[in-house]
């Protein structure tokens, strides 16, 4: 199942009157279900992948910063689709995918949000300007969260 169709899932299934689904397609397996503090949580089990696991990085402690505060924002705004961590770049060494001031067009990857360890890539909804970029790299979102200030062209 692919990234969009998924997005376009937990959308119809916010909207709609039902509290629980389960979708079950060859190996890729989603389950969604709302009641969760008002939110919807949703699993996916999709098939196990080999990886090879790096030495352990010590990681700081979490510290709250005004990106995970909720914050009331003005203007056409990307949202996250998901929970998971924001990534302004595909690798750390890179350059961003968009910086403010940048214009973007349709189907142009704006950020990646890692997810139960699987990157997925954000791409832009419609032709706009970046206007702000709401989060930090390698911070926390929730879903729903405002990502990217931008000025539809």
């Amino acid at each position: 199942m692919e990234f969009k169709d998924i997005k376009e899932l937990i959308r119809v299934f916010d909207k709609s009157d039902l509290n629980k689904l389960k979708i079950k397609d060859g190996e890729f397996e989603i389950s969604m279900q709302t009641g969760f503090e008002g939110g919807t949580v949703v699993s996916t089990s999709v098939p196990a992948v080999q990886t090879i696991q790096a030495a352990p990085v010590a990681t700081p402690a979490p510290v709250a910063t005004e990106a995970s505060a909720p914050t009331s924002v003005s203007g056409d705004t990307i949202n996250s689709p998901m929970i998971g961590t924001f990534y302004a770049s595909p690798s750390p060494e890179s350059a961003p995918f968009v910086k403010v001031g940048d214009t973007v067009k349709a189907g142009q990857t704006l950020c990646i949000l890692e997810a139960m360890k699987i990157m997925n890539e954000v791409e832009a909804e419609f032709d706009c300007k970046i206007v702000e970029i709401l989060v930090e790299n390698a911070n926390p979102v929730e879903y729903d969260m405002p990502l990217f200030i931008v000025e539809k062209l």
